[in-house]
């Protein structure tokens, strides 16, 4: 089951092909912008935010298995002695295609450059509701040490299982409501600052079944049997081996980050059965000219043991984000829309600046990147991973907070209907 963020939540606020997101432009900004407080010229902010400022943002969410959901956020921002943003209140009213009317409450603080944590909780009228509760410290990795702890409830109804397979097809599609509880602690060495290795556990209580959205049959009346649907509890934990020399964590031009990692859930541990994992991700960034970036991306993922296994917790392939150790994207399929037991993936896309303009006391940069992802999913180890590949290719637009991500929706194009994604963050 896909690990949902509280950050993603304010992605959902862009709006008209990110003209009107400022909000996930202040928020992805200040983890760095309390370290600096300067643009990437080395200069001060001209004008920077003196007292709390209100902006009504509309919100549209057309994630491609939600449907589409519409509301307005009225984001209060609050600054420090230093004009640096260090909060941000984000409640809202949305009504869902699917689940009606719904509220819910956001807030993210940025002690400073190090620390952040951040709280959101949402309820639907019908199905669906959720709390979300993170802390991070150690984000520069200039200690020895870096720490998160993250906890969630989920209730959800629009998940989707296809089958297994790299060619489960559309007519297998069906649906489910998800309902999870979760915990997951990180606890990370800094060898240096290129050189860490994370222990990373997650325990999760979960349950799937029936269904929510009656045009689509629910997943226990066509795939009774598949491990992962009903009751399930696990203990996932896995290391996570990082050589990261790119020039920033949040908006990299340059440099590398290899991802190794292994992870196992024992069978004796709650209700799930057994399985391993192993895996290496790559990214690399070259500049192209001083206002170009092209991107390189590849994941290998296998289970050498994998009986029983939760179907969310097998190799898939599907959205939008990069997850380490999980979760490949494929920007024209949605979540999960590939799963099996092993799966490769690869990107590629440019990134270009094209714009850039003052808002709110912020620079922001608009980009454009035009990509092109590929992937596939396979059941034995020994199987070509470069063969029979499923392409997605589009669009992304982009605004970044020099020097910090902001918000992107990414349209993409693939063998099967148009996807659009938005969120804050690079996919990888």
């Amino acid at each position: 089951m896909r690990r949902r963020s509280a950050r993603g939540f304010v992605g959902r606020a862009l709006c008209f092909a990110l003209g009107c997101a400022v909000l996930p432009a202040l928020a992805a900004a200040q983890p760095e912008a309390a370290a600096s407080g300067a643009h990437a010229d080395g200069g001060r902010d001209a004008s920077p935010l003196r007292d709390p400022q209100f902006i009504p943002i509309p919100e549209i969410d057309t994630a491609p298995d939600s449907g589409v959901t519409l509301g307005l956020i009225p984001v209060v921002l609050s600054n420090n002695d230093r004009g640096e943003i260090d909060r941000i209140l984000a409640p809202d009213v949305i009504h869902s295609r699917y689940f009606g009317w719904g509220a819910s409450w956001r807030s993210f603080r940025y002690p400073s450059a190090d620390r952040k944590w951040s709280f959101v909780a949402s309820v639907k009228e019908r199905v669906e509701s959720g709390v979300d509760a993170e802390y991070d410290a150690g984000l520069l990795r200039a200690s020895d040490w870096s720490w998160s702890a993250h906890a969630l409830y989920d209730r959800s109804g629009t998940g989707r299982f296809y089958g297994l397979g790299n060619h489960s097809r559309l007519d297998g599609e069906t649906t489910f409501i998800d309902r999870q509880f979760g915990l997951e602690l990180t606890a990370a060495r800094n060898f240096t600052h290129e050189l860490q290795l994370a222990w990373i556990g997650h325990a999760v209580d979960a349950e799937v079944g029936g269904r929510a959205l009656d045009f689509l049959p629910a997943i226990d009346s066509v795939y009774p049997a598949q491990p992962g649907v009903g009751h399930v509890r696990e203990l996932q934990q896995r290391v996570v081996l990082t050589w990261d020399t790119r020039d920033s964590d949040v908006v990299p031009h340059r440099g590398e980050r290899w991802a190794a990692f292994a992870g196992f859930s024992p069978a004796g541990i709650g209700s799930g059965n057994g399985y391993s994992f192993v895996g290496l991700e790559l990214t690399t960034l070259r500049p192209i000219g001083s206002n170009a970036t092209l991107v390189g991306h590849a994941a290998f993922r296998y289970m050498p043991s994998y009986s029983k296994a939760p179907f969310w917790d097998l190799s898939n392939l599907g959205g939008d984000r990069s997850v380490t150790g999980g979760a490949q994207p494929l920007r024209a399929f949605g979540d999960g829309r590939f799963v099996d037991r092993n799966s490769f993936e690869a990107s590629a896309e440019a990134r270009f600046a094209v714009d850039t303009f003052h808002l709110f006391g912020t620079e922001l940069t608009l980009e454009l990147a035009p990509f092109v992802d590929s992937g596939r999913v396979f059941a034995t180890m020994t199987a070509d991973p470069f063969t029979h590949l499923h392409v997605a290719g589009g669009m992304g637009f982009r605004l970044v907070a020099s020097p910090f991500v902001v918000g992107y929706v990414d349209v993409g194009f693939g063998g099967e209907k148009a996807a659009v994604f938005s969120g804050i963050d690079y996919p990888f």
